[in-house]
């Protein structure tokens, strides 16, 4: 299966979720996926977010993603203006370039 590499351009937890929840998806059918967060969506790294009844918080998405091997980017020019660290086990820190250079035959997506 193709990999897949979600690009979240704005700090909106709805379409975090939306992405978290398709690179899981991804995820479970095999193929590489990655969530970057460009510029203010790294301070959706802090947000918890409500969620509709029954369904997970953004911090248990995360989680669930973490764990099903979806890898999370944090653009570094987003951490330093938002004050925000990357040192999270979950967290990889990385620019638009290396993103770019490295997806191969990925599938990318933005929301």
């Amino acid at each position: 299966m193709r990999g897949l590499t979600i690009v979240v351009a704005g700090p909106d937890p709805d379409r975090f979720r939306a992405a978290l929840t398709m690179a899981c998806a991804a995820a479970a059918l095999g193929g590489r996926t990655r969530v970057y967060l460009h510029e203010q969506a790294v301070t959706l790294l802090t947000a918890t977010g409500s969620a509709p009844a029954g369904l997970p918080d953004l911090a248990e998405l995360r989680a669930v993603a973490s764990d099903s091997g979806v890898e999370l980017i944090a653009c570094q020019t987003g951490l330093a203006l938002a004050g925000v660290s990357a040192t999270r086990a979950d967290v990889a820190a990385g620019g638009m370039i290396d993103l770019l250079a490295t997806l191969s035959d990925d599938r990318l997506v933005t929301l």
